[in-house]
């Protein structure tokens, strides 16, 4: 859903994609990290914890040993692809399968969800809208900057970190290749912000109809599933077509910004890749 176990999926994908030994250390202490987190946007009372507990640690030991094998096959069919040039259409055909891939974590999540919904009440509705606040607080400052030019640089820095931690360091040649590309994306953060506080509502609206209906836990199943569809494919036509300009501009970018690397930096790319598979194999045999 989008409240409970899906943001615990999205943690752990997170969590495998840091890298090297410390991926394997967060993953370990992952039911932990994601209680914390998840108990301060919702904040359990006594008699409601022990059930989110108990769901957590069942997803995580779902996962471990259904899901991984999964992300270590993809991970070497991109690796073994990384050193030729790309196009667009490769790496939007490489970010479907990854949703296909992780979308059973969230089926799942669902699932071991729905009953833990249901005990939850208006207390942690209101607790959760208040956290929606100050997530929307915190993400505007970050992406939502009254200058124009510091928004700018902001964006800029934030692709810069991102293509560095896969590729390594980059050239002037190279950022100038972000910059302009930035300056011809179709992100607008007005617009997805927009889009965040309607989805947030929505859920708002659904949770707070569970505590005041009799809803079973099917019933509830089937609706969490459509918040979780409504997040990746919008239910708002506008939106979803531009999501799908969004989608079809990063796929373009993303492989301009590989023909541009060198051989080393491809290098670089691979002996990441590798040692993200190798992690995971370590987490699956439990090392």
């Amino acid at each position: 859903m989008q409240l409970v176990l899906k943001r615990i999926a999205f943690i752990t994908l997170l969590l495998l994609l840091s890298g090297c030994s410390m991926a394997r250390l967060s993953y370990d202490h992952g039911p932990r990290l994601a209680w914390w987190w998840l108990d301060g946007y919702v904040d359990f009372d006594r008699e409601q914890a022990p059930h989110a507990k108990q769901a957590i640690h069942q997803w995580f030991g779902w996962h471990r040993t259904t899901q991984l094998p999964e992300y270590i096959d993809w991970l070497a069919s991109v690796r073994s692809q990384i050193d030729s040039p790309l196009t667009p259409t490769q790496i939007c055909h490489w970010s479907d399968e990854l949703q296909n891939i992780i979308a059973p974590a969230f089926d799942q999540a669902v699932q071991l969800s729905a009953p833990v919904v249901l005990r939850l009440g208006e207390a942690q509705w209101q607790h959760l809208e208040q956290r929606y606040a100050k997530s929307n607080v915190e993400l505007r400052r970050d992406y939502l900057q009254p200058d124009l030019e510091d928004r700018r640089h902001a964006s800029i820095k934030r692709t810069v970190k991102r293509i560095e931690n896969l590729y390594g360091s980059i050239d002037k040649t190279q950022r100038q290749l972000i910059e302009t590309s930035i300056e011809a994306s179709p992100f607008n953060p007005e617009i997805w912000m927009t889009e965040r506080q309607r989805r947030q509502q929505e859920t708002l609206r659904l949770l707070r109809q569970f505590a005041t209906e009799s809803i079973s836990p099917e019933q509830t199943t089937t609706s969490l599933r459509k918040l979780i569809e409504h997040t990746h494919r919008s239910d708002d036509p506008g939106y979803r077509a531009y999501q799908l300009r969004l989608s079809e501009y990063t796929c373009d970018f993303i492989a301009r910004m590989h023909n541009s690397t060198t051989p080393k930096q491809r290098q670089y790319a691979y002996d990441k890749l590798k040692k993200w598979e190798m992690d995971l194999r370590a987490l699956m045999s439990g090392v």
